[in-house]
Order: structure tokens, then C-alpha cells, then sequence
């Protein structure tokens, strides 16, 4: 590389992605049913589901309890959930006629709005503080929303933006991959767990019994990724309660199933109609790939959910290169 051409304080061993110089705070970009075309058409849309589909492939056939090195940025970000989860038990439910939708959340998340910046900065290496601002406004995303007091897919989804907008910038590398899942967003689900609990927040756009989780998607598209290939287990078992029990700290899918049951009473097959229906398919890779399907039609091509998602230099509404 020439002199000329290095970037400001690289080194030769820096194999940090070039990143754009101009951050933006993201915006919303899709106003109207129409422009879903523009967002499927986006880079956005690519980096988002290529990021998805690197990670999946990454977590086939291995247990969350498996080994994989953990960086330095996975533990600030591992740090960072955890004050998070320090703030919900510093800001407890407040008495209130209404059973769901505790307004204490408004608190919570009062806190993260005013914070979320600083937190960010402190995840990143300092010659990336610029992109705080930017990437700071995903993780404000991530954790529902405080005027409906609800949670749902889209939620989620700004939370793998954040990472991936975390990746792009070069602070995560590919050697992250594993502690990604089975850290950072294994951490991030049960924190979300907690707000949902604590604050009784509400399903966002939920579609009842017909939806496949009244909150999540993406643990059960990678927990089913983990699963294939399994000497035992198949799609059939995991409606088993003994099964679940036993080995929901090696699987995210179950560790969702688990979930479920303690939150849901009578018949799996009543409250749980989707999940019970994959339990029918032969194989965890039919499952993975219907799971994936599932994701694009249910929560990335519906405008309800997209018309949320904001758009900056990092996750950009520019059209793919052709």
C-alpha cells in the first residue's frame, strides 16, 4: 500500500473494512407501502440479510456451551447489556390500574435514550467515536418501544442492525461470530426477557396464536441452524418437556421453548400453532430454510414492521450496485 494511500493512524496488521467518513444519524426512510421496493432493493436490505445468513452459518451444528474466543469488544458489549439489566432492577413497576404496559418502562428507557450514545462510545475504539451517534441510535431501537410500551420483531431486528452496523465499522471482526450469538445476543435475549416480565410489555403487531413467537424471530432461525445435523434430537422432540429441560443451555431454540412454557399455560399446540406445525417437519434444515422464508415474508416485507426501520451511512437505503 502506498504511503499516500493509508489511512490516517492505520497500521499494516489494521484489516479494518474502509469505512464511509460522513456518519449520519439514521432516519426513517420508508414512508409508504410503495417504497418497499426501495428497501429490498437496498444495501441496507443486503448487509442486513447477508449478515444474518454469515451468522447462521457460522452457528450450524455447535452448542452454545461450545468454545470460541472472546474479544475485547464482546465484553464491553457484554458490560453494556449488563448495566442495561442493572436498570430495570433499579427501576421497578409502578402500582397502576392497567395490568400490562407498566409505565415505569418510560423510566427505563428514558435512561437508555439519554445514555445510549455514551455506552456506544465506550464499545468502540476511540478512532471510531464518530460513528457513535449513528450507531447508538440501533441500540435505542433494540428495546421496544416507550409510547406503546410494546416489543416485538422489529425490535429485535435493530439489534442485529446494531451489531452489524458494529461490523462494518471493523470494531467486531469474523472471529466474533460465535461469541456474537452465544454471548452478546443469547445476553441481549435474556435482558429482553426481563423488560418483557418486569414491564409487561405488550406484543408488537403480534399475529395471537398464528405468529410463530409474540416476540422473536432470530433465535429460532440460528438455534435451529445449531440444531442440524443433531446424533438425536429432531424437530419432534422439542414439544417434549423432559427434552427441553435438559438441553436448553446447549440450544437457543430450545432455550426459546422454554421460555414459552413458563409464560404460556394449556396446550402447546393451542397458544404455540406455528411452532407446533414445524415440530411436524423431518429435518432441522427444512426448518432452517422455512424459518428463513418465514422471516422475509412475515417480518422483513411487511410495512407495519420496515416502515420503523432507520437508514444512515452504515445501513444505507442507496440501491445495491449493480
Amino acid at each position: 500500500m502506498a504511503e499516500s494511500e493509508q489511512q490516517p493512524g492505520a497500521s499494516p496488521e489494521d484489516d479494518r473494512p474502509p469505512i464511509p467518513v460522513n456518519f449520519m444519524v439514521p432516519k426513517k426512510e420508508i414512508s409508504m407501502v410503495p417504497d418497499m421496493g426501495k428497501w429490498k432493493r437496498s444495501q441496507a436490505y443486503a448487509d442486513y440479510m447477508g449478515f444474518i445468513l454469515t451468522l447462521n452459518e457460522g452457528v450450524k451444528g455447535k452448542k452454545l456451551t461450545c468454545e470460541y474466543p472472546i474479544s475485547e469488544t464482546v465484553e464491553k458489549l457484554l458490560s453494556l447489556l449488563g448495566t442495561l439489566d442493572r436498570w430495570i432492577d433499579e427501576t421497578p413497576p409502578v402500582d397502576q390500574p392497567s395490568r400490562f404496559g407498566n409505565k415505569a418502562y418510560r423510566t427505563w428507557y428514558a435512561k437508555l435514550d439519554q445514555e445510549a450514545e455514551n455506552l456506544v462510545s465506550a464499545v468502540l475504539p476511540s478512532d471510531l467515536s464518530a460513528a457513535a451517534p449513528e450507531i447508538a441510535v440501533y441500540l435505542k431501537e433494540a428495546v421496544g418501544n416507550s409510547t406503546r410500551i410494546d416489543y416485538g420483531t422489529g425490535h429485535e431486528a435493530a439489534f442485529a442492525a446494531f451489531l452489524c452496523c458494529l461490523c462494518k465499522v471493523g470494531a467486531l471482526r469474523v472471529e466474533d461470530q460465535l461469541a456474537l450469538i452465544f454471548k452478546v445476543f443469547d445476553r441481549y435475549l435474556q435482558v429482553m426477557r426481563k423488560l418483557q416480565k418486569t414491564y409487561r410489555m405488550e406484543p408488537a403487531g403480534s399475529q395471537g396464536v398464528w405468529g410463530l413467537d409474540d416476540f422473536q424471530f432470530l433465535p429460532f432461525i440460528w438455534g435451529s441452524s445449531q440444531l442440524i445435523d443433531h446424533p438425536t434430537l429432531e424437530p419432534r422432540h422439542f414439544v417434549e418437556e423432559k427434552v427441553v429441560n435438559e438441553y436448553h443451555q446447549d440450544y437457543m431454540f430450545l432455550e426459546c421453548i422454554k421460555f414459552i412454557n413458563e409464560m404460556k399455560t394449556g396446550p402447546f399446540a393451542e397458544h404455540s400453532n406455528q411452532l407446533w406445525n414445524i415440530s411436524a417437519v423431518p429435518s432441522w434444515s427444512k426448518v432452517n430454510q422455512g424459518l428463513i422464508r418465514m422471516y422475509k415474508a412475515e417480518c422483513l416485507e411487511k410495512f407495519p414492521v420496515i416502515q420503523h426501520f432507520k437508514f444512515g451511512s452504515l445501513l444505507s437505503i442507496q440501491s445495491v450496485k449493480p
